[in-house]
């Protein structure tokens, strides 16, 4: 007997067809099972048959952790139904994989201690899950909603991480990815925060509303972090903490080498969007921030080697720093940045030479193809005091400033090429040397010749 075509067709769309010649019963029954829920369930433990009940108010702690350490003895993942389960103390085993229905599986911590802790592990999953602080408290050995510690391969996916009274994550000595997910409301250090990482990826996330930091990664000693954070969303990081900059950053970066930030829409931060503190090699690329509350774009004390390029900053006390050569901090790229609506009041009483400026540099640098637009102080600081050296400003278009470009004068300082910049409005001159926070010369683009053997200013356009 031929197959039916329509019935053929029908069966797909109703879930699994097989019909063959002497099958028919077969294909009949086979229609009446939904499709997605033989794949939903297709390898895993059913979490609703095995003890646990969705939506129970009581608390389900001691029935998960049990369904939870068979499913890593047999090797499966764990499916959550929708609905809540509330729990804590959670130590996740050896091979965790729990998946839920994104928006409708919802685990709830109780508030006895803490609530999902991975330590040792080699596999950790969790995909499709509400994971819900509620705002209940934690013991002190809790550091994050969801906390791994020297875990080989952590993935969470699509999942939604709200209102911790620590950190969203809080990642130790581990690596893998965070993907998909929204981690908001996070009351401790931040939504994110990674330390030591083995190989992270931190991609297309929303992170906002956090009492104290975004992302960060962090390294209790400086080295290799290989971190990449890219494509995400970070909104209203508030430094409820305090300091100068230690809290209140979208992206921070801590003694981390080689990592990447490329692509996040950051805004609303109280200090930085990005932030990086000793970290060499560090990519920031192609991020578009606004309304900081301090330095959007930050590199600063011990690294060498740091790409700032293909940035938007719009809004903030000042667009981009390289700073502390004092300290060992050179050797950079800045380059093709829009920067501009700068303001001179920021989060604390500016050190000098104050806010208000679109970018300044150090040591070792070059400053090229940027644009930079209402920068009330500085469009260019180049040094601070004696340090400078080897910095070429090149090609920059710099509009309606106080001082075009801002140069040290003090003795001991090194070279500096300034060349080729378009610079109009500058209220204060376009080229002035300083001494430290004084302005000691004229208007160094409209000389004839420097008497500062340590410059070379020539071809710029200036109106």
């Amino acid at each position: 007997m031929a197959p039916n075509r329509r019935k053929f067709l029908t069966g797909l769309g109703g879930g699994i067809a097989a019909i063959t010649a002497g099958s028919t019963s077969t294909a009949i029954a086979a229609e009446n099972v939904p499709l997605f829920q033989n794949a939903s369930l297709r390898g895993s433990l059913d979490a609703s048959q095995m003890g646990l009940r969705p939506g129970a108010w009581d608390d389900q702690s001691k029935v998960l952790q049990s369904v939870l350490e068979r499913a890593s003895e047999e090797d499966k993942p764990l499916f959550l139904p929708p609905g809540t389960y509330i729990a804590s103390n959670l130590k996740l085993p050896k091979r965790t994989r729990i998946t839920g229905v994104p928006g409708a599986s919802k685990l709830v911590y109780g508030g006895a201690g803490h609530f999902l802790t991975a330590e040792n592990t080699d596999y950790l999953s969790l995909s499709g899950l509400i994971i819900e602080g509620a705002n209940n408290p934690f013991n002190d050995s809790s550091a994050g909603l969801v906390h791994a510690i020297n875990c080989r391969h952590v993935e969470i996916d699509n999942c939604d991480i709200q209102g911790s009274r620590v950190s969203g994550i809080r990642l130790e000595r581990s690596g893998g990815r965070i993907e998909r997910s929204r981690i908001t409301g996070a009351r401790g250090d931040a939504g994110i925060f990674s330390v030591e990482a083995t190989g992270l990826q931190i991609i297309n996330n929303v992170v906002g509303d956090c009492a104290n930091g975004g992302i960060l990664i962090h390294r209790w000693t400086a080295g290799e972090d290989n971190s990449i954070i890219s494509g995400n969303r970070i909104e209203r990081i508030k430094a409820v903490n305090g300091g100068t900059g230690q809290f209140g950053n979208g992206i921070n970066v801590f003694r981390a080498h080689s990592v990447m930030v490329s692509d996040n829409r950051i805004s609303d931060c109280a200090f930085s969007a990005v932030r990086s503190n000793g970290g060499s090699n560090i990519q920031i690329i192609s991020n578009n921030c606004s309304r900081l509350g301090e330095t959007a774009l930050y590199s600063e004390f011990e690294f060498e080697g740091a790409i700032i390029s293909n940035n938007i900053v719009d809004e903030a006390t000042m667009g981009i720093s390289v700073a502390n050569f004092l300290q060992g901090g050179r050797m950079s790229v800045v380059s093709n940045n829009l920067i501009r609506n700068l303001k001179t009041t920021g989060p604390y009483e500016a050190e000098q030479p104050g806010f208000g400026i679109g970018i300044s540099v150090e040591a070792d640098t070059s400053v090229s193809g940027n644009v930079i637009e209402n920068a009330p102080l500085f469009g260019i600081n180049l040094g601070w005091g004696p340090y400078l050296r080897d910095v070429l400003v090149n090609a920059n278009v710099i509009r309606n400033t106080g001082e075009g470009i801002a140069v040290t004068v003090v003795k001991g300082a090194g070279e500096a090429l300034i060349s080729n910049n378009v610079i109009r409005g500058a209220a204060n001159g376009a080229i002035v040397g300083h001494e430290w926070t004084k302005p000691v010369t004229g208007d160094l683009a409209l000389a004839r010749s420097s008497s500062f053997p340590h410059l070379t200013v020539n071809g710029n356009l200036v109106s």
